[in-house]
C-alpha cells in the first residue's frame, strides 16, 4: 500500500462503517399489524420474482421476472389499493430478473432499489437505469455485511457480493445472495448464483447458510445447487422458479436427483403457480395460489 493510500485508509474504513450503519436502519418501522411474515415466490414464467411482506406491512420485491407479467402476480398478493413498495432488490442485470422492474417502477412508488453493481449493455438494463433515475428511488449497491431491516424482527442479511463485481464477465456470478430471517425461520435467496460462488460462501462462513427454504439458484440449473452447498443449507423446502417447457430445460435432472437424495421437498412455479409461505417465526406454513 502506498504512503498516500495508507494515509486515507482509516477515513475510508470509517466511511464504509457509517454507510453500513445507515443501511442497518434503512427502514422506518411501522406499528406491527400482525405477527406473520409473507414470502411469495411469484409465478412469472421463466424468471424470478419474490414478494416479501413483513408483519408491519413493509415490503421488499426481489427481482421482477422478464416482463410486465409481474404486475398481475403482484396484484394477486398485494392489497388492491396499495401502490407502494418500500424496496426492490435486483439480484443481477439479466433480463429474466430485471425485465419487469421498469413496469413495477412505473406502477408503484419505490423508495430504495438494491443492485449488485454488475453492469450490462442490454436495452432492458439501460431502460431500468433510466426508470430508476426518473422514479426518484435511491439506488444502493449491496455488499456483504449489510443488514436490511423490514421490521424489528425481520431482516435480510446480504451474504454476497463482498467485492466490486462491475467488471465481472459472467453476470450470474455477480448475483446478490441474501438470507431473510424472522426469529427462528429463514429463507436463502440466491438469484442465479453458480456453484463457484456457493463454494466461496461456504469458505466464508458455512454456519450461517442453514435455512428453512432455499430458492434454488438459476431456476434449478445444474450450474447451481452443488451437493456440499445443499448439505450446509439443509432446507425443509426448495423452490424452483422456472417457466413450463422452457428452452433451457430447467430444472435439470441432476438437481432433481440431488433433491431426492437429500429428501428435500420441491415446489415449482411451473407446476404450482405462486407459492406463498407464511410464518410467525416459529411455525412455517405454505399455500398455493394459481
Amino acid at each position: 500500500m502506498s504512503e498516500s493510500a495508507r494515509k486515507y485508509y482509516p477515513l475510508f474504513v470509517l466511511i464504509v462503517l457509517i454507510l453500513v450503519d445507515i443501511f442497518v436502519w434503512l427502514t422506518v418501522f411501522r406499528e406491527e399489524r400482525g405477527n406473520e411474515l409473507k414470502v411469495a415466490f411469484l409465478d412469472v414464467g421463466q424468471g424470478d420474482a419474490i414478494f416479501i411482506e413483513a408483519p408491519n406491512g413493509n415490503q421488499l420485491l426481489v427481482d421482477g421476472g422478464r416482463g410486465a407479467e409481474v404486475l398481475s402476480s403482484l396484484g394477486a398478493v398485494m392489497a388492491p389499493y396499495d401502490r407502494t413498495i418500500d424496496a426492490i432488490l435486483a439480484t443481477h442485470p439479466d433480463a429474466d430478473h430485471i425485465g419487469g422492474l421498469p413496469s413495477v417502477l412505473e406502477r408503484y412508488k419505490v423508495d430504495n432499489i438494491f443492485v449488485s453493481g454488475a453492469k450490462s449493455d442490454t436495452a432492458i438494463y439501460k431502460a431500468l437505469e433510466k426508470k430508476i433515475g426518473e422514479s426518484g428511488a435511491r439506488e444502493v449497491t449491496a455488499r456483504r455485511g449489510m443488514r436490511v431491516h423490514l421490521s424489528r424482527d425481520v431482516y435480510l442479511d446480504i451474504l454476497f457480493p463482498d467485492l466490486d463485481v462491475s467488471k465481472f464477465k459472467e453476470t450470474n456470478e455477480a448475483s446478490i445472495v441474501g438470507r431473510l430471517v424472522y426469529k427462528n425461520k429463514s429463507f436463502l435467496l440466491t438469484g442465479d448464483s453458480p456453484i463457484k460462488i456457493e463454494q466461496y460462501l461456504i469458505s466464508l462462513d458455512n454456519k450461517n447458510l442453514k435455512s428453512n427454504v432455499l430458492k434454488l439458484g438459476h431456476h434449478g440449473s445444474r450450474t447451481s445447487t452443488g451437493e456440499t452447498y445443499l448439505g450446509f443449507v439443509s432446507p425443509e423446502y426448495s423452490i424452483i422458479s422456472a417457466g413450463c417447457k422452457n428452452s433451457y430445460g430447467h430444472p435439470h435432472k441432476e438437481v432433481l436427483v440431488l433433491l431426492e437424495k437429500f429428501k428435500i421437498p420441491k415446489f415449482s412455479t411451473c407446476d404450482s403457480g405462486t407459492i406463498i409461505f407464511e410464518t410467525d417465526g416459529e411455525e412455517l406454513n405454505y399455500k398455493i395460489q394459481r
